[in-house]
């Protein structure tokens, strides 16, 4: 693939634009460092795409949300005959729809979040009252279909309920409510290796203040992450094999990143699983590679060597 040219492509337009951008000039620079002829595709509207691959043999996707995340480039690029690393179309459709995920992983037998989806159909009180008499507080609300913590609230006042949840309707449209899950931070690599693909060293995020959100993922400072996290050989493995099992579940390729709740009885419960991870200097996929001893071009090699 040597000879080929890469393009990398980030920005969009949902509201992790700025991240995209950042994550695809890191990989952009990687690749050339190793050798590749490479080319950071910086696109506004899914209307740039099409023009944006003259010339371009495989393309590195790293938009993050939106378009770029569930399913609807891959499909573009399947069409178009090009190439790209990591999951197919579905794949990313089931895992940027989080009730469905959360559907496919609970038939899996893998532990996920109790709660509920609001659709547009019910009175939002009424909904948000049987939410709190049946889970308690504190609750999460979260958009369907956002990535990097966007529109999340974690709730810990009965009266503040309905606002946020009006809120997260106004913005987003549908929304989950979940029980909040007490416990730690997990996160975990999941990249396929020479022999088959794997769960790298786990990532303990420890946010300075409040949850992991936005700021705390992307701000220097507002977190600690310990690589790998501090758990004992039977956690750590019980959480890498469900990591690895909720990948599987949704059916992603190549690799993606799998975000844990470790409840205080050892209960692992998958948040989501994300196809198109981040790249970024504070991104926990490079993270957990380095601790794996996988430098970030290596990374980005072994994730483009995936494409199909």
């Amino acid at each position: 693939m040597g000879d080929r040219r890469i393009g990398v492509l980030a920005g969009g337009d949902s509201q992790e634009h700025a991240i995209s951008l950042l994550s695809g000039e890191h990989v952009t620079d990687a690749l050339r460092e190793i050798g590749y002829d490479a080319i950071l595709l910086a696109i506004e509207t899914a209307d740039d795409i099409v023009p944006a691959l003259a010339g371009i043999d495989t393309v590195f996707n790293i938009l993050h949300g939106g378009a770029g995340e569930n399913g609807t480039i891959a499909l573009l690029l399947d069409v178009l005959g090009v190439s790209y690393p990591g999951s197919r179309p579905q794949a990313c459709a089931r895992a940027m729809d989080k009730p469905r995920a959360k559907h496919i992983l609970s038939r899996s037998s893998i532990s996920v979040p109790p709660g509920d989806v609001y659709d547009n159909k019910q009175d939002i009180a009424v909904f948000c009252e049987d939410t709190l008499t049946q889970y308690g507080l504190p609750l999460v609300i979260k958009p369907c279909s956002q990535g990097s913590s966007i529109g999340v609230h974690i709730v810990t006042a009965a009266d503040t309920l309905i606002e946020k949840a009006r809120e997260t309707q106004e913005q987003f449209g549908t929304f989950l409510i979940e029980k909040f899950i007490e416990g730690r931070e997990l996160t975990a690599g999941i990249l396929r290796t020479e022999s088959d693909e794997e769960a790298l060293p786990l990532v303990e995020i420890v946010p300075k203040r409040g949850f992991f959100n936005y700021s705390a993922k992307y701000d220097e400072g507002m977190s600690t992450f310990i690589v790998p996290a501090k758990l004992d050989e039977k956690t750590a493995d019980k959480v890498k094999r469900i990591s690895l099992a909720s990948h599987r579940a949704i059916g992603c390729s190549g690799y993606s990143r799998v975000d844990i709740r470790l409840a205080s009885d050892g209960t692992p419960y998958v948040l989501e699983v994300n196809t198109n991870p981040g790249m970024t200097p504070m991104s926990d996929l490079p993270r957990a590679a380095a601790a794996a001893g996988i430098d970030f071009p290596r990374l980005v090699q072994m994730m483009l060597e995936t494409a199909e």
